[in-house]
């Protein structure tokens, strides 16, 4: 289908699957296997200057958006959705200074984030905080000019390896969300260390560790937005940041599908091409009806949010929950069309089956998602009367 993009945007994709093909899919079986963070990959996406597309020219970025950032991560996802989602993390991590930072905070923070110098992380979800963010236990307690943090974020992608945490932190308990305050932490800060790196299902080259605070003092300058806004900079940050999930179940169902289909004009049964078998096309076909409905849909949602949009919950959600779902099938179905040969290693199909996985989880479950979705549609429904 044919998205009319710009002449830049074509520029871009096509730059993003540059990188993809020629530096990440010689590598994507060895990261994988090593469970290595792709630094090398990092710093080529920097040279391409696309950590910067969605950042302000003020700001060190180029200052186009949501959508030319679904763009890059969908080629990047293609190829290896642990190396797409070490990159997605960082922008991830520096929404919330773009969107609810001081200038001098902006100014300090986000052109090392939009060169790709330093890499950005998010911390919200804890053991037992997850879908929940009212449960969430780190605390930070004010003391004159400073916050003191105790507590610890669990499974935070980027963990370790960025510089840069938004981390959202109780300042009053007994408010609930409404008691949550985001911080900007700084890798280096005393008291902030982490935990083991995680040993996943899928995306192994990504990191994913823990964040321990044990008495580690931030400047008040560090709060994003105002004390007790913890929850709103989080929810309006997810919020910018899912159809980039979106892009990743995109791309992950693209490069299976293509796998898939290059392989079925290739293996012989019944002395010609699986592909000539109906059941084939027809599975074939779902997919690919699956895989374009999921790209018109991300996009759609990341150009509403670019075109200035004040409420995207519900989109963004649907963007999100209706690409990861498909990328589960269509990476199962690929997978089955190739048979035994679909479930070794050797082939790229397994891979993607297991990166997929994740997407419907990190960023809000999709059954949360469809709770975002119900409520905001009633509450529209409940408008018109």
């Amino acid at each position: 289908m044919d998205y009319f993009l710009t002449e830049e945007q074509q520029m871009i994709k096509e730059l993003a699957k540059k990188i993809a093909d020629e530096k990440v899919i010689p590598v994507r079986a060895k990261l994988d296997e090593e469970e290595e963070f792709p630094w090398a990959i990092m710093k080529d996406l920097a040279q391409a200057d696309l950590f910067g597309l969605y950042m302000p020219e003020e700001y060190g970025g180029i200052g186009f958006g949501c959508f030319e950032t679904v763009l890059a991560v969908e080629e990047l996802s293609k190829a290896c959705c642990g190396v797409a989602v070490s990159y997605a993390a960082s922008v991830l991590g520096a929404y919330p200074i773009l969107l609810f930072g001081s200038e001098d905070q902006k100014k300090k923070y986000l052109p090392d984030l939009a060169s790709g110098k330093k890499l950005g992380a998010f911390g919200l979800t804890e053991a037992n905080a997850g879908s929940d963010a009212s449960a969430i236990q780190t605390k930070a307690d004010k003391d004159g000019d400073f916050y003191v943090l105790n507590g610890t974020k669990q499974w935070i992608t980027n963990g370790g390896e960025a510089e840069t945490y938004t981390i959202i932190a109780m300042t009053n308990k007994n408010k609930g969300s409404r008691g949550a305050t985001a911080f900007i932490v700084e890798k280096g800060t005393p008291g902030f260390s982490f935990g083991k790196k995680e040993k996943k299902l899928g995306i192994r080259c990504s990191a994913t560790r823990e964040l321990v605070f044990e008495n580690c003092r931030i400047p008040k300058e560090n709060i994003l937005g105002k004390e007790g806004m913890g929850f709103i900079v989080a929810m309006r940050t997810l919020d910018m940041t899912r159809p980039g999930i979106g892009a990743q179940g995109v791309g992950v169902a693209q490069g299976a599908f293509d796998a898939a289909l290059d392989y079925s004009r290739q293996r012989m049964q019944f002395g010609k091409p699986i592909s000539s078998f109906q059941v084939i096309q027809h599975m074939f076909a779902d997919m690919a009806i699956q895989i374009e409905a999921a790209r018109a849909l991300v996009y759609a949602t990341a150009k509403m949010i670019d075109g200035g949009a004040k409420n995207f919950s519900k989109e963004s959600a649907m963007a999100k929950t209706f690409a990861s779902d498909m990328a589960m099938e269509v990476t199962i179905n690929a997978v089955q069309i190739m048979g035994g040969y679909g479930y070794m290693r050797e082939y790229p199909v397994e891979k993607m089956m297991r990166d997929a996985k994740i997407i419907q989880i990190y960023e809000g479950t999709n059954q949360v998602q469809r709770n975002v979705i119900a409520r905001q549609l009633i509450k529209e429904n409940m408008g018109k009367k």
